[in-house]
């Protein structure tokens, strides 16, 4: 299971990691120096009886926000961190607001630095930690106070980690995760004697040696040499877990897979500059999302420029829902379900989260009735009813590749479909059997032939 660190500068993070799992996961030199994380820590952790934990440890700092966002977008699970001496801050807003956006499956809440302050201080932060979830969404949230320098509290919280990881392998097995691989890419490096090698969680489908694969958006070959986990060979990797994967292809100068960019199935490589998004505008925004607005737009791993165009109603107000479309500076790998952050032109502020319902959004007819009814049925977090919900008329009428499209959806399998519905429904994923494959497979059908 993976997890993701959230909460301000200096709360603890890191320090917490290294409680639970014995590593420091700032690796970098100015890390050690400052005494800050800047970029993402990864640490691994193997409890008693051989559970495997992996955590993601992102920046606190709202320099290092970008940076925070490639650790969480791809991730399920995470642990707000509040310094019981210091108590909720402004960093501890906007990471929650975020994943409340992006509709994290599962929050838990850790009060730290509780050796440093009076029982009633950690009380009173507490309950100051269960009302801030409770407004966003997380009423069944757990928390936990902890001391990472003397231990208290450590054990109650890596229990509450050990039986989430075993519910969380249970409902693996029972989904049998499937569809096409494609995993972000959030760190790529050199080894001596290795190659190149990239890491990061796996979106969908699994991976493994030998695998024939492409880099996107660069569209150039790739094939798996060999994979790793938890600091040792695997033979493969499913969605959910984090790997770091050795690859062979020929790259141009300067052109190897960097952060943002994506490593997947031949089958999904489809780059796009132009989306349409189904967003909430973030209820600490100070002016509604209008038409026309500049803004950083993340993905996955990637940090890009784009232009907004609010699509229905024309201005989001904070807190409301409603359609936009993007126009990147640069193509971008996405597809249908992939979880967004749109953020002002200064990268100051947090304007709107939520998912994309079409990665190929054409600009003629965007806000024509029959476009923005096509667009609310692809906004069902179920991928059969997103595509059976286009009745095939409609269709033809509403998009131009409608073929496309529909591939871009019912070639995710049960991956997109679970990181789909983590949005707009607190996490929780759609079951998909026999009579989804069928209805995509019909939905399918019907498109390529009206397409």
């Amino acid at each position: 299971m993976i997890l993701a660190t959230a909460g301000h500068i200096d709360h603890g993070k890191t320090a917490l990691v290294r409680a639970l799992t014995g590593v420091d996961a700032d690796r970098l030199p100015e890390e050690k120096r400052r005494g800050l994380t800047i970029d993402l820590g990864f640490a691994y952790a193997n409890l008693p009886d051989g559970t495997e934990l992996g955590f993601v440890d992102v920046p606190g700092h709202e320099r290092f926000l970008p940076n925070m966002l490639a650790g969480v977008l791809s991730i399920d699970r995470g642990l707000l961190v509040v310094a019981a001496d210091d108590g909720p801050r402004p960093q501890t807003f906007e990471h929650l607001d975020i994943l409340d956006l992006i509709g994290v499956a599962e929050l838990a809440a850790v009060v730290t630095k509780i050796d440093r302050v009076a029982p009633d201080r950690v009380r009173a932060v507490t309950v100051e930690v269960e009302t801030l979830l409770a407004a966003a969404g997380f009423t069944e949230s757990p928390i936990f106070p902890v001391s990472s320098r003397t231990g208290d509290g450590i054990a109650a919280l890596a229990g509450y980690l050990q039986a989430s990881a075993h519910l969380a392998a249970r409902k693996r097995v029972a989904t049998q995760v499937s569809g096409l691989f494609r995993m972000p890419i959030d760190r790529a490096f050199t080894l001596p004697g290795i190659g190149l090698v990239v890491t990061g969680t796996v979106a969908s489908g699994s991976v493994a040696p030998g695998d024939r694969l492409v880099a996107s958006p660069s569209g150039i070959p790739v094939r798996v040499r060999g994979l790793h986990s938890h600091n040792r060979p695997i033979e493969d990797a499913v969605a959910g877990e984090r790997c770091a994967i050795n690859i062979a292809g020929s790259f141009p100068q300067s052109g190897e897979p960097r952060r943002g960019d994506w490593i997947l199935a031949p089958e999904r490589h489809s780059p796009t500059a132009r989306l349409d998004l189904s967003v909430r505008v973030s209820r600490g925004a100070e002016a509604p999302l209008r038409d026309g607005l500049p803004v950083h737009f993340h993905l996955g791993t990637t940090d890009l420029v784009g232009r907004a165009a609010v699509l229905d109603p024309r201005a989001i107000g904070p807190g409301e829902s409603g359609f936009v479309q993007i126009d990147l500076e640069h193509r971008i790998g996405a597809l249908w379900g992939d979880r967004v952050v749109l953020r002002d032109h200064a990268a100051r502020h947090t304007l709107a989260g939520g998912h994309v319902v079409d990665p190929f959004a054409p600009r003629r007819g965007r806000r024509q009735p029959a476009r923005l009814t096509a667009l609310a049925a692809l906004a069902n977090p179920d991928p059969a009813l997103a595509l059976t919900g286009l009745a095939p008329g409609a269709a033809r009428h509403a998009w131009p590749e409608p073929a496309r499209l529909v591939r871009a959806i019912a070639k995710g399998g049960t991956g997109s479909g679970a990181r789909c519905g983590a949005v707009g429904a607190r996490g929780r994923r759609p079951r998909h059997g026999a009579g989804a494959d069928m209805a995509v497979a019909r939905a399918s059908a019907a498109s390529d032939e009206g397409g």
